[in-house]
């Protein structure tokens, strides 16, 4: 049996070949962040440019956590995640970049710590380590991988295979219509969720409510990984 001019049994050891890969990605994910401390991960359009708002906002925000002494993860690339980087580097704070290899070449931005800096292959290996060295999410507005990391982060603290850490949206007006989504369409027209899902993330405007967020909660708690 052929598959595009391969045959069966060359697609198969190529699979068994991929196994080693993925276990890496872990192995080299696992020992360069166990010893990196408490982090907030911080999500973004990587189209975003340096004039945006938003940009200058999450800029503020990750000089803000790193003063605080958290440091931050971002997805490594260009836009929303580059400011996150440099807003924590500028304060000398650790600054972590999980970059993902695409078919248009994303290099990863400048203001990563060099001994911080972790290529990806395969998405799913990198966003096991968003989860679980992230005592938070920041979540800036973004498209189709900004939501994916979302939902997915909702989805396995409110199946409990993560232990809860908060979300927070930022950027009330960006995020409303989604919102009323959730609130009138899944909760109330289809009840597909729970009224007490909707107490998984939180939405702020402000780099003070976002470390007052994660210090709140916090208080209550120990900082531990989340896997």
């Amino acid at each position: 049996m052929t598959y595009k001019n391969r045959t069966w049994a060359e697609i198969q050891a190529k699979s068994s070949w991929q196994i080693f890969r993925i276990m890496a990605e872990f192995v080299e994910g696992f020992e360069k962040l166990n010893e990196i401390g408490p982090c907030v991960s911080i999500f973004g359009s990587a189209r975003t440019q340096e004039d945006n708002e938003y940009y200058k906002l999450t800029e503020e925000i990750a000089s803000r956590l790193a003063k605080e002494g958290y440091g931050v993860i971002s997805g490594g690339g260009p836009g929303i995640m580059e400011a996150a980087n440099k807003g924590a580097q500028t304060e000398g704070g650790k600054s972590v970049g999980l970059n993902i290899d695409l078919p248009f070449e994303q290099e990863p931005n400048p203001y990563i710590d060099r001994d911080k800096s972790i290529d990806f292959r395969y998405f799913f290996v990198r966003k096991v380590m968003f989860l679980k060295y992230a005592q938070g999410f920041v979540v800036m507005p973004g498209g189709f991988g900004t939501l994916d990391e979302l939902f997915e982060a909702l989805t396995l603290i409110q199946t409990k295979k993560v232990n809860r850490f908060p979300i927070m949206l930022v950027g009330s007006d960006f995020w409303a219509g989604l919102i009323d989504w959730i609130k009138n369409t899944l909760l109330e027209k289809e009840k597909n969720i729970s009224p007490e899902d909707l107490d998984l993330f939180k939405i702020v405007d402000t780099p003070d409510d976002i470390i007052k967020t994660v210090n709140d909660f916090y208080a209550k708690s120990g900082l531990t990984p989340n896997l």
